[in-house]
């Protein structure tokens, strides 16, 4: 088989000893590791292709990776997979200003892709703390959501079209950009968020949107996490070009401040915090502030307005995009990536404690996110982790109460080998018979990806 390979691919584009493989093999958290047969480095679809072709015949698993900044484990091996690299495919095609669109390789950067579309007034509307090593193929196969859905939708609102080799070999080649396409299936809205279990994204087309002259960041104090919800209500209703609403609680902004030497953000502590951010072709600063000013529950303010420039902007950013850094230095962390509903939201954040103590007391919790869509981000440290049942408790019991308050168990970083024995929590036998029938036929031999999304056979 790697004969193969390095007849397709050239034998610099194969890495097949172990220290050249091992960057590859264990993902960003620490926590999912596994033993690649070999890592391959394609610049074509073509060599996609053929890569696909070999472990089609010889039945072994295919694992595409990006800037493997997932936290699901779905962009490692497991035993003896080839990895696929495709950050050769980093091209950026000239951008479309009249369609406000642009056509670029699976490997780029949402970095590169967003400072590339600036020069031209334009930006790509999904932006996240990993936008320097994520790629533009994993935002796709895991349906990137990040700070800006709140406005623009995920990145599956983004896609207009790919260009893919599937688990069957067959090829899809969409890229002309239609923004109405009503000839049958949304097969490229159906590769995002797949996380890579039907096929490999080479290429996408992207919607782009333009990029506003002004914007205002406000980090608010609150009373509580149900005031800033309340909160976030009446801004919505207020100001419509607000982008962002991320919530963060007291523990959260201080274990950043720790970890970092930073100063508290805002004179005293709060219970909870929002960092709202609006932009627009006008300064939105007097509509945040007027819509601020009528919300109970508010306390202390603090404004980057449209004159202050990115240092300012940054200074307040930082406590809420530092937040899964600074949980790193804590040793093992059990991260469930969730969403709930806005209306139960509180109710559920408030019960997270009881949930956590009663299967580990000693357990820390820490919770933050995107409080616009719901989504939030709870990590729980300090559980035994020479333990295997600890983690699959403290799993069973958070993410049966995420389902119980009406919620799903992922919100962007999708199912991976972290939830894929959960799943049924959250989709119908119906829904993951049909899912699978999908997946059968469009990998027919079950090489893309095997253990994510679905559990594998016991």
């Amino acid at each position: 088989m790697l004969h193969a390979l390095v007849d397709a691919l050239g034998a610099d584009a194969v890495l097949a000893d172990a220290d050249r493989c091992a960057p590859y093999e264990t993902d960003w958290t620490g926590a999912f590791t596994g033993r690649a047969l070999a890592v391959v480095r394609p610049a074509t679809r073509e060599q996609v292709g053929a890569v696909v072709d070999i472990c089609r015949t010889t039945r072994v698993g295919l694992v595409p990776q990006g800037g493997n900044t997932g936290l699901v484990g779905a962009a490692v091996p497991r035993d003896g997979e080839v990895v696929v690299d495709l950050r050769r495919f980093d091209t950026i095609d000239d951008v479309d200003v009249t369609a406000r669109q642009v056509t670029v390789g699976a490997g780029v950067r949402l970095a590169e892709l967003q400072r590339a579309v600036e020069v031209h007034g334009l930006r790509y509307a999904v932006d996240f703390a990993a936008r320097d090593s994520a790629t533009v193929g994993g935002s796709i196969a895991t349906n990137a959501g990040g700070i800006n859905f709140l406005r623009f939708g995920g990145t599956r609102e983004q896609v207009v079209g790919v260009e893919a080799v599937l688990g069957s070999g067959l090829v899809m080649r969409r890229l002309a950009g239609i923004e109405k396409d009503n000839t049958g299936y949304d097969l490229a809205g159906l590769l995002c968020g797949s996380e890579g279990t039907l096929g490999i994204v080479t290429r996408a087309r992207l919607r782009l949107v333009p990029l506003p002259t002004h914007r205002v960041t406000a980090l608010v104090g609150v009373d509580s996490v149900a005031a800033a919800t309340a909160t976030l209500t009446a801004v919505r209703a207020a100001v419509a070009e607000l982008e962002a609403a991320e919530l963060m609680l007291a523990d959260g902004i201080d274990l950043v401040g720790r970890a970092f030497g930073w100063p508290p953000p805002l004179e005293r502590a709060w219970p909870a915090y929002l960092l709202l951010e609006a932009a627009a072709d006008h300064d939105p600063t007097d509509a945040l502030a007027g819509a601020l000013g009528r919300c109970a529950g508010v306390g202390e303010v603090a404004v980057a307005g449209a004159d202050d420039g990115a240092a300012r902007r940054t200074l307040l950013w930082r406590h809420r995009e530092h937040h899964t850094l600074a949980l790193r230095g804590l040793g093992p962390v059990v991260k469930l990536d969730v969403t709930v509903p806005l209306g139960v939201l509180a109710a559920f954040v408030d019960g997270l404690d009881a949930t956590v103590h009663d299967v580990d007391p000693d357990v820390a919790l820490c919770v933050f996110g995107h409080l616009g869509d719901g989504n939030l981000h709870v990590n729980l440290t300090g559980h035994r982790a020479d333990d295997p049942r600890a983690a699959h408790d403290l799993e069973r019991d958070v993410l049966g109460s995420v389902v119980a308050h009406g919620g799903c168990i992922s919100a962007e970083h999708g199912i991976g080998r972290l939830k894929a024995a959960w799943l049924d929590l959250d989709r119908s036998r119906d829904e993951l018979a049909a899912m699978r029938a999908v997946k059968a036929a469009l990998d027919p031999d079950g090489v893309m990806r095997p253990g994510v999304l679905f559990p594998l056979p016991i």
